[in-house]
Parts: structure tokens; C-alpha cells; sequence
């Protein structure tokens, strides 16, 4: 018996670099993967296929984290295909680095929605399946970026320490409630 076994784990952005590591790592574990992409279709369906080999399940979804409504209608479909989600971890993310007096709003809004205000999204989708479960896991990935700031990086380094602060207010609110 595997650590994860029959546990279903909910990834966004997972078709390379972080997120890939991850979901390889938890599917080696036993965990069933659901994960998103945004943009790279060929680089999803390989990952899909390699994890899918192991023995357990695995499905990509195109999805647009920093939108709510393809948050909630992805957290129904995870759940009409895998039954369940044991674990969420909030992995999407993206950078438009540039001084601040050469940062754009756009560039500023841009990456504040995607890594900041899709972990809200993805959380208040999950939330309720995980109270009906009375169990759960969320995983946000931040940046010691978060903690220390970087030159050229005002909007992510804000959006990471808003990650930070976010992760340590539902901590609160739900873990009384068996979700950690």
C-alpha cells in the first residue's frame, strides 16, 4: 500500500516545471491526478499519458485559474471524473517581471489575478466539498519572494506574500474542521 493510494489530488498548473514534479512525485505515491494547463495542450497530454502509465488516473484540464466560474465548473468536473478531491495544491502561476516605474498596470493586475486571486478562486471552489467531506489538504505555493521582496518583481513578490497571508487566514478558519 502506497501513502496516497485512492486519494485524488487536484493540481493547477501542472504541465511543466513545479507543478509537473509535483503531480510525478504524488502519482508515484498512489495518488489519482487532476491537474490544469492553460496554454500547452502537448505538454499536459504527455504528462497525462506518462502519470496514466503507472497504474493510476490521471486527466489535464484547460483552465483559466484567476477566473471563478472556471474554477467551480473545473472542481464539478474534477469530481463528476474522480468522485472525489482529497487534495488541492494551488500551483499556477506566472511572472511579468520589470521595474516598477516600467510596470504596466495589466502586467501588475495580470499576475496578482493569476497567482494571487486563483488561490481564492480554487479554494472557495473546494471548500465546500471539503466541508461535505469533513476532511481536506490544501498545498499553496508561494516564493520566499513572499517574505523578502525582489527588485523587478514588485507584483509577484506581492502577490506571493498575499499567498502567505491568504494561506494563514483559512488555516484558521478551517482547521478546526479537519482541513489542513
Amino acid at each position: 500500500m502506497k501513502l496516497l493510494d485512492n486519494k485524488t489530488v487536484l493540481i493547477t498548473g501542472a504541465s511543466r516545471g513545479i507543478g509537473k514534479s509535483i503531480a510525478k512525485v504524488l502519482s508515484q505515491n498512489g495518488a489519482n491526478i487532476a491537474f490544469t494547463y492553460n496554454s500547452s495542450l502537448k505538454l499536459a497530454k504527455e504528462l497525462e499519458e506518462n502519470i496514466s502509465k503507472s497504474g493510476v488516473k490521471c486527466k489535464s484540464y484547460q483552465s483559466d485559474a484567476s477566473n471563478f466560474s472556471h474554477c467551480e465548473e473545473l472542481v464539478k468536473q474534477v469530481l463528476s471524473d474522480f468522485s472525489s478531491i482529497d487534495i488541492l495544491i494551488n500551483n499556477a502561476g506566472i511572472t511579468k517581471d520589470n521595474l516598477l516605474m516600467r510596470m504596466s498596470e495589466n502586467d501588475f493586475d495580470k499576475v496578482i489575478e493569476v497567482n494571487l486571486k486563483s488561490v481564492f478562486n480554487m479554494v472557495k471552489s473546494c471548500q465546500t466539498v471539503f466541508l461535505k467531506q469533513r476532511f481536506g489538504s490544501i498545498i499553496n505555493i508561494s516564493s520566499v519572494v513572499g517574505l523578502k521582496g525582489n527588485a523587478g518583481q514588485s507584483n509577484y513578490a506581492a502577490s506571493k506574500a498575499g499567498i502567505i497571508g491568504f494561506s494563514k487566514s483559512i488555516a484558521l478558519e478551517l482547521g478546526s474542521r479537519n482541513i489542513r
